[in-house]
């Protein structure tokens, strides 16, 4: 039997190199890709102490604690889709975050791409997972406002019937389908 001949060696020890290369490369895409996904479920974020100055939503069931941005025009889309990198949107024309009457809109991303999750504000992203009396806390400025889950709808987008009735005294949350169960 002969030995192979060094640059044989070496091109043989190449292709082995690359191909391993080439098995490692999809496997750590994968992980770059669904981690984030992965890691809600694994490690949720945990709830922060409230801060004293500011708005800010905080649903403890599903580890969610996000800024307020208020009075956001939820009918331009350039619009919203900017604030909403910032935090979760409260709808201009509804009533003000934290009020005791009327209804307070509030609307945020649950993301559309896995690796956008944790990359991106997506307060929102477990809200299918809350049931019926799970609580629901609005802060603002320190004082914390405490609202109750009392029903959940799937709806499309253009279903807006639920928004004209603005005299109930009611919180609700919005995000897109993706995430609900």
């Amino acid at each position: 039997m002969t030995k192979p001949k060094p640059k044989k060696k070496q091109k043989l020890l190449l292709m082995q190199t690359i191909g391993n290369l080439l098995m490692l490369l999809p496997i750590l895409l994968l992980l770059y890709i669904y981690y984030p996904l992965i890691f809600i479920y694994i490690d949720p974020p945990k709830i922060k102490e409230s801060p004293q100055n500011g708005i800010f939503i905080e649903i403890p069931k599903i580890h969610a604690q996000a800024p307020i941005i208020e009075n956001v025009n939820p009918w331009i889309e350039s619009e919203y889709q900017k604030e909403l990198q910032k935090g979760v949107a409260h709808a201009e024309g509804t009533s003000k975050v934290a009020s005791t009457s009327g209804t307070i809109f509030l609307f945020a991303h649950s993301s559309d791409l896995p690796w956008r999750i944790t990359r991106q504000n997506s307060a929102f992203y477990k809200l299918g997972d809350l049931k019926k009396n799970d609580k629901i806390y609005l802060i603002k400025n320190g004082k914390r406002h405490t609202y109750s889950v009392t029903d959940k709808k799937t709806v499309w987008p253009n279903e807006i019937n639920y928004l004209k009735n603005t005299k109930k005294t009611q919180l609700i949350l919005q995000t897109d389908r993706k995430s609900t169960r």
